[in-house]
């Protein structure tokens, strides 16, 4: 009789999805136009200051009145959709592409229940989600519970991806981080207009997988009490992107290049510039750890309030491996981690009613 380990079956069928979607050549590669200049050194400074070193963390954020439309209305919910001029720094807003100036949401909520009786969940993008009907799924059958769902569509996804952008293939390392700041920063002015605004009871904000690092940012940040839930998610870009199989899809020559042409005189060309520079594929990725080592969610403080913070992770993971997931818990005492049996992507698609039942008990902590 022939037994089959399920879960290695998981972890090879991420490595399969990784291969066909980042090793084929296929597609175009991430920072396939580089580091980012001026723009990079810009938010690398920036993103300093939001550590717990930084004397303030600016508090409350900027306001939004998010100007809304039905979609559509049943007896039981309604789904509107909002826009708003992203929130992020002025500067930051000139470093982003024009499509990314206008922010947009999806907000489900329950009918004929007052805000102050309900509780509603931010949820945050994972790599390559460029539409609400997922997250939307997700939360749903929430509705039941009295836990509205707002939806908020990343920078550089979606609508707001540049017109030059392949898919969720970020042209520039700056992007990232780009993506991440203006994330945490409006999602911060959306639990702002929600409690503040609307009048909601209990909060809470979630993401899978790169989104599950940005809510775990959040919910760090959040000077009050509220439910973080971060699904699939390391604790830093620095596993999926250089450990990791995202590290295949990485157009490492061209930041090699890019490297040596900032080193050189600007009207060297980049092939020379690698040459005579003697930068080496090592040293470039040795500085994009350095880079990333900005999104480590351990260097951010404890949320308010931990016991209302539960971890998801999946048992065979191939892109986020077991002890990223338990960095995150180490850092924050009185956390929780709970697992789902399976990989990475197919945790995505089988594993909903786990990651809906951690919302339901983190927010019940509050």
């Amino acid at each position: 009789m022939v037994t089959v380990n399920v879960g290695m079956v998981h972890y090879v069928l991420d490595h399969i999805y990784g291969t066909l979607l980042h090793r084929t050549k296929i597609g175009t590669p991430f920072f396939s136009k580089g580091w980012g200049g001026t723009k990079l050194v810009l938010l690398e400074r920036m993103v300093k200051q939001i550590f717990p070193e930084a004397p303030h963390q600016n508090w409350p954020p900027t306001a939004v009145q998010p100007v809304w439309k039905t979609v559509w209305e049943t007896k039981n919910s309604v789904l509107r959709e909002g826009v708003f001029r992203t929130t992020c720094d002025e500067r930051l807003i000139h470093a982003l592409p024009p499509e990314s100036h206008s922010a947009r949401v999806a907000f489900l909520t329950p009918k004929s229940v007052s805000p102050e009786k309900m509780s509603c969940v931010v949820h945050l993008a994972g790599t390559g989600d460029h539409s609400f009907e997922r997250r939307l799924r997700l939360g749903g059958p929430l509705v039941k519970d009295n836990i509205a769902t707002m939806v908020l569509e990343s920078p550089y996804y979606g609508q707001r991806r540049p017109s030059m952008q392949h898919g969720a293939k970020l042209q520039c390392v700056s992007d990232l981080l780009l993506l991440g700041k203006a994330t945490i920063d409006e999602a911060r002015s959306l639990l702002y207009w929600l409690q503040a605004e609307a009048g909601y009871g209990k909060l809470g904000i979630c993401g899978l997988s790169m989104g599950g690092v940005h809510a775990a940012m959040v919910g760090s940040l959040h000077p009050t009490p509220i439910a973080t839930l971060p699904f699939l998610a390391p604790h830093s870009a620095v596993v999926p992107f250089c450990e990791g199989l995202y590290r295949h899809a990485t157009a490492w020559e061209a930041l090699r290049e890019d490297a040596a042409a900032l080193a050189q005189d600007a009207t060297s060309l980049a092939e020379d510039a690698a040459q005579e520079s003697g930068i080496t594929l090592e040293q470039v990725k040795d500085r994009l750890r350095s880079v990333l080592s900005l999104t480590d969610v351990t260097r951010f403080p404890l949320p308010k309030n931990p016991q209302a913070v539960i971890f998801v992770g999946a048992t065979d993971d191939g892109y986020i491996p077991k002890h990223s997931i338990m960095q995150l818990q180490k850092a924050w005492p009185g956390s929780e981690v709970r697992w789902v049996t399976g990989g990475h992507v197919s945790s995505f698609l089988l594993h909903n009613d786990s990651f809906r039942k951690a919302i339901v008990d983190a927010l019940d902590r509050l």
